[in-house]
């Protein structure tokens, strides 16, 4: 079965503001301070991977954001890469973010305009794919990217665990957050972010990813209360879709992990054989 995003918008033109990247750069710009668990939730959506695979590596950032996802590949020893995104405001909190690490390129890209280079080692992309338009499209130029040989990564939301999020938040964000001024919506998170922390301190939730969020900060907490409000578009997909999307592109030896018991994480490589399994670029379709 096809992504139902994938069917809508077939045979349209990628639109990279349907991701909502102005969303995301009001996010950057407020919270862009680099905190110390960011490392362990790097980690956690990186499985994968650990500090020595980086070392030596190039790789390309999808969707930097604030740029703290390139920012530890460098310090387990990578050689450097390329972190892009949309926003301007993202793309200066990356820069800001990454300024010890020269060999790391903060470019303005959107992800349907990666040429087919196959120059990196790595393609990763945190917490980005989900909210695309295309979503396949976006895999694919990230598949084009890598070396033959090379490794894709993305985490994406699940659906499993998280089928209240998709049934009962999605119609409103929709609805009502995703039309909102992003300021009022952040103000607004302040609210849900209270009854959560006052729900973690009572103990709600057992899942690995409350006793997860019980360890954060009520800043730090907010922020992801935030994240969850503001974009247009958030998909939650079960294991079979993410599995799906990436044989789809032509990855090889693909695995998955259940990050935090509600999402994915997953890994793929290129085929060995330049081109094989991999269709051209989405500049060429």
């Amino acid at each position: 079965m096809r992504d139902a995003a994938e069917s809508e918008f077939a045979g349209g033109r990628p639109d990279p503001a349907a991701g909502s990247p102005e969303r995301f750069g009001y996010e950057w710009q407020t919270y862009a301070e680099m905190r110390p668990e960011y490392e362990e939730q790097f980690r956690r959506w990186t499985v994968h991977l650990d500090p020595a695979s980086w070392r030596g590596m190039r790789f390309l950032d999808v969707g930097c954001g604030m740029g703290r996802n390139s920012y530890w590949p460098m310090k387990y020893g990578a050689a450097g890469g390329t972190a892009i995104d949309v926003d301007e405001r993202s793309l200066a909190a990356a820069r800001r973010t990454l300024a010890g690490f020269p060999s790391v390129a903060v470019r303005a890209q959107s992800v349907y305009e990666i040429e087919p280079s196959a120059s990196f080692d790595i393609a990763f992309s945190i917490g980005v794919i989900h909210h695309l338009e295309w979503p396949e499209r976006a895999l694919r130029a990230m598949a084009g990217a890598v070396k033959p040989g090379g490794h894709v990564l993305i985490w994406v939301y699940g659906l499993e665990n998280n089928r209240w999020i998709a049934r009962f938040l999605t119609p409103l964000r929709r609805l009502l957050f995703s039309r909102l001024p992003i300021a009022l919506v952040h103000h607004l998170s302040l609210y849900p972010t209270v009854l959560l922390w006052l729900g973690l301190r009572l103990g709600i939730g057992r899942s690995e990813y409350f006793r997860l969020l019980r360890r954060l900060s009520f800043r730090h907490l907010r922020s992801i209360v935030f994240d969850q409000m503001l974009p247009r578009i958030a998909h939650y997909w079960p294991r079979a879709e993410v599995e799906r999307l990436m044989h789809e592109v032509g990855l090889l030896d693909v695995r998955l992990a259940w990050v935090n018991e509600m999402s994915w994480s997953a890994i793929g490589r290129r085929p060995a054989q330049a081109g094989a399994g991999i269709a051209a670029g989405p500049a060429a379709r």
